[in-house]
């Protein structure tokens, strides 16, 4: 039996050795986490950057028809109308207040009834919002409609 103790000794590891890493375990963990790491964190970033984007191009939608819908009540108006739509009351917006980051401009274009030869009676206005996605790459957003002097 003393014999048999002995050998169960000399086998068996102490505990704290049977629960430990060994230096070559650790250092494959190391190996394998900086080699996945940075992938997973860019991977994370696209996808921000593609979360974002939709959204910002939902506040130019927005911002741009708030102003199509500012110049149609100007055309409506009986103390405006249809010849108040000139470039002069429609200043550019470097900055729109509660939207930091959006900017805002309005082109006004007089045309026939084709819409794009020149003439009289139909007026082309085409709004540009522009801003920055999630990356810092400028992008833009232009709405279209037409009005007519009737």
């Amino acid at each position: 039996m003393h014999h048999a103790l002995r050998h169960h000794r000399r086998c068996a590891a102490p505990a704290w050795r049977r629960r430990a890493f060994t230096l070559t375990e650790t250092l494959a963990v190391i190996v394998i986490l900086s080699v996945a790491f940075p992938p997973m964190l860019w991977a994370i970033r696209r996808g921000h950057d593609a979360r974002v984007l939709p959204a910002r191009f939902s506040v130019a939608r927005w911002l741009a028809a708030e102003k199509i819908e500012d110049i149609i009540a100007d055309r409506a108006s009986a103390s405006r109308g249809y010849t108040y739509l000139t470039p002069a009351n429609y200043p550019p917006e470097a900055a729109i207040t509660g939207f930091p980051g959006f900017s805002r401009s309005v082109a006004l274009a007089e045309t026939g009834p084709d819409l794009v030869s020149s003439g009289a009676g139909y007026m082309r206005v085409t709004i540009t919002v522009s801003f920055a996605d999630g990356a810092g790459v400028t992008r833009t957003f232009p709405l279209t409609t037409v009005l007519t002097n009737y």
